[in-house]
């Protein structure tokens, strides 16, 4: 049985969550820049609409093997998104994606006690990613969000 957790990055862990990537063809799904987490990271610095963005390592049996960012605004209810949710090529296909998002709506209710919305954006083009959050539980908002259709999930 795999352990799957999430850590923030830090100091510590910012040049192992700079090593992931994900298969060519992904690329314009997570991120227009390569290294995908070195958008992210970027981000987490500059906080792009005044939000709050926290970038977590997903880790399976203490290896990082994913990434995300979390962007919100502290004590909504509803202003939280994930972005930059991806699993390392060398890790997909495993049932991680599924697990790194059940931690991290666990996370979001155990440290986030206001938010009861997560949402996020999928690429067009990016059929596997809307089917694997249509069947992880998100819904289809009809929304589009930087020209990306909106998905959310009431947790």
């Amino acid at each position: 049985m795999s352990e799957v957790c999430i850590r923030l990055i830090s100091s510590d862990n910012w040049r192992e969550a700079l090593e992931l990537s994900v298969h060519d063809e992904q690329q314009k799904f997570v991120a227009s820049i390569k290294p995908p987490v070195a958008i992210a990271l970027a981000k987490a610095y500059i906080r792009p609409g005044g939000k709050m963005v926290e970038p977590y390592g997903i880790y399976n049996q203490n290896k990082m093997v994913g990434f995300f960012n979390l962007h919100y605004t502290p004590d909504s209810k509803d202003d939280y998104w994930l972005f930059h949710f991806f699993i390392d090529k060398r890790f997909q296909r495993n049932g991680l994606g599924s697990k790194a998002l059940n931690e991290l709506i666990r996370h979001i209710k155990n440290s986030k006690p206001s938010c009861n919305r997560l949402n996020l954006t999928v690429h067009p083009e990016n059929e596997a990613g809307r089917l694997f959050y249509l069947k992880f539980g998100f819904s289809e908002d009809n929304i589009m969000t930087f020209d990306e259709p909106t998905f959310s999930i009431l947790i």
